[in-house]
């Protein structure tokens, strides 16, 4: 009971061909608009720039989660933005929270990241408490182009994947 819609490389043509387009940044929330009632979820998953695709994505957007690699400076631009579109373009759009991703906790720089990522937003924005661990299995997938369930379903990428989703869940009611 699931519907995909995947990107491909022509995609990335779209923000040249919109730059003249009348609202372009309400473009993809039409779309949404159309079909929201067909479906319990809509996720979008955004490729990690701020272009017009993703501003298209968090105008459509009820509310956002923020993965992050454990890296402070990109957390800083990307909430900046989305305060933005908020401000600007959809004053209902709710921060979900920010899952940090690609965690490596061997390293003294992921655990300094996390606990400033922690430190600066944590009062503001939830920081999720479960974490997407780094993992030679993760990038598998991609070149295999199948996911992290049907690649290594008891790895702990999968198992994060599954505890985070239902951490959302539990949010939510």
């Amino acid at each position: 009971n699931v519907d995909l819609l995947p990107a491909n490389i022509e995609l990335s043509a779209l923000e040249v061909t919109m730059g003249n387009v009348m609202s372009r940044e309400l473009i993809m929330k039409e779309y949404i608009e159309a079909v929201r009632t067909e479906y319990d979820y809509i996720l979008i998953d955004c490729m990690p720039s701020l272009g017009l695709m993703t501003i298209n994505a968090l105008v459509a957007a009820d509310s956002v989660l923020i993965p992050v690699q454990a890296a402070y400076l990109p957390v800083k631009g990307l909430i900046h933005t989305i305060a933005m579109v908020k401000k600007r373009l959809n004053r209902q759009l709710i921060f979900e929270g920010i899952l940090l991703t690609m965690v490596d906790f061997r390293t003294n720089y992921a655990k300094d990241v996390a606990g400033k990522v922690r430190e600066a937003y944590g009062e503001k924005i939830e920081i999720f408490d479960t974490v997407i661990p780094m993992s030679v299995k993760a990038a598998e997938t991609s070149a295999e182009g199948v996911s992290i369930f049907s690649h290594c379903l008891n790895g702990k990428v999968a198992k994060a994947y599954e505890t985070i989703a239902k951490e959302v869940l539990r949010n939510e009611e």
